[in-house]
């Protein structure tokens, strides 16, 4: 507890620094936090291995993943979905089987009826001298034979019946839950849309020195440039993709200079809107960079 909570006199108002205090002092609360630059992915990491791509291939959300990893991602949710479908198509044998076990003891207990109602009907002669008037008490007597035993019936159901809840006879039986039918689609794991293999398409980064390997280029804070105006490429710079030769241009050049004959400046090759992927970029540690890097913890709320 901090000051304001011992002393509740030491000021007329709870200012809000205080409250924030309490709240982060008392383990109660959502709290809030902004991510700093450590915590931003590079614009050339995978978004899986959170390392730099070796072999980069892009979905057509514009995100980037190494080839391999990205592989494996989906060979293991085939693996899952195969196994979840053979899941599936057992339960459905067993729910199969006991249908067709319950209509069987439905038709079962549907005949027992019908032939005990066939014996009780007993064929009474009627007799012309019998006046209305002994018809009658016979008709109360039978109701009041009939409420009777209605009502000792309902006296020995209710008798029979447990009043505890707690009963171990009473208590309720988990029943086993039944699995839905999977999708047999493989959905991406960052914009959560289909994913297929086919529609990775390869990426070739141009690094700023040719000479340099890949250990050493890995080692730089500037590692990569526009293939056309050899800007140096980042978080902090808007980079996008040519489909047909899979080079890595800035936006600006996009914009400014590939857009006016939508050729590709690499092959040649006639470009359409939608072979112009926007990559998906990481923040750069600005608040007003455009991506939002509050991480928040849910913990428990006091409730009065």
């Amino acid at each position: 507890m901090t000051r304001h909570g011992k002393n509740c006199t030491a000021g007329a108002v709870y200012t809000y620094h205080e409250k924030k205090k309490d709240t982060a002092s008392s383990g109660y609360g959502t709290q809030s936090v902004r991510l700093g630059k450590d915590a931003i992915k590079d614009f050339d990491c995978c978004c899986l291995s959170l390392q730099p791509c070796r072999d980069p291939v892009v979905t057509e959300d514009g995100y980037l993943y190494e080839k391999e990893a990205i592989l494996q991602y989906i060979l293991h949710q085939k693996t899952e979905i195969a196994k979840k479908m053979k899941a599936y198509e057992k339960q459905k044998q067993t729910l199969k089987s006991e249908g067709r076990l319950e209509s069987k003891s439905e038709e079962r207990e549907r005949a027992e009826k019908f032939r005990q109602r066939e014996n009780n009907i007993v064929s009474k002669p009627i007799n012309p001298f019998t006046s209305d008037k002994s018809k009658g008490d016979e008709s109360q007597k039978g109701s009041t034979s009939s409420s009777s035993s209605d009502t000792s019936a309902g006296e020995s159901s209710s008798s029979s019946a447990l009043p505890s809840f707690w009963i171990p006879s009473l208590t309720p039986e988990a029943k086993p839950t039944l699995i839905k039918k999977p999708s047999k689609t493989v959905f991406c794991p960052m914009s959560g849309r289909p994913l297929k293999m086919s529609d990775l398409i390869s990426v070739r980064f141009t690094p700023l020195d040719p000479s340099l390997d890949r250990v050493a280029l890995l080692t730089r804070q500037d590692r990569y440039v526009c293939a056309v105006t050899k800007d140096t490429l980042g978080n902090s710079v808007p980079s996008a993709l040519l489909r047909p030769s899979g080079a890595v241009v800035t936006m600006e050049c996009v914009e400014k200079l590939i857009r006016k004959d939508m050729i590709d400046p690499m092959t040649g090759d006639k470009l359409k809107e939608k072979d112009i992927i926007p990559l998906q970029r990481g923040g750069t540690g600005f608040a007003g960079s455009g991506v939002d890097l509050k991480a928040k913890e849910a913990r428990p709320v006091m409730q009065a």
